[in-house]
């Protein structure tokens, strides 16, 4: 627990000191991933426009860079009605499904700039082809956020 709390302390700092992209590595978990992705997303346009949108396409898996790509074509689909609920955000909560050793699913709850609370799943896999990624967490799939009520 206190080596997670290290890595996530510098995860933060890195974040906020540098506008460098954070990377995808054998160190980081599931959750940290989405931590990183969600944080970044949550102040899209922090320290420059659309960083959030990029720093979450640095951890899409390459099979989700297919369907999704290249980073402008994932951009437009961030902006479109589906996802542009997670641009901005007030806040989320990341809530653990299933992981094995390979994949993990989580559940998302998510406030929107206007209120409004959103659910979705989101699930990653370790990378198992070689090159720069293999065995290092990434994101294979985000559901269409889906309105569940009014925050209080």
């Amino acid at each position: 627990m206190k080596k997670l709390c290290i890595v996530l302390f510098f995860i933060v700092i890195s974040f906020e000191l540098k506008a460098d992209l954070l990377k995808a590595s054998t160190l980081l978990t599931p959750k940290q991933v989405i931590m990183i992705q969600l944080n970044a997303l949550s102040k899209n346009d922090y320290p420059y426009k659309n960083f959030g949108i990029q720093q979450t396409w640095e951890f899409a898996h390459p099979n989700n860079r297919k369907f999704t790509g290249p980073l402008e074509n994932f951009t437009k689909m961030m902006f479109s009605p589906a996802y542009s609920v997670m641009i901005n955000h007030k806040s989320h909560k990341i809530n653990e499904l299933q992981i094995t050793d390979d994949m993990a699913f989580y559940f998302i709850e998510l406030i929107n700039q206007n209120g409004t609370r959103f659910g979705f799943n989101w699930m990653l896999q370790k990378v198992k082809t070689e090159g720069n990624y293999f065995d290092c967490w990434m994101t294979t799939s985000v559901t269409s956020p889906m309105k569940y009520g009014e925050s209080t």
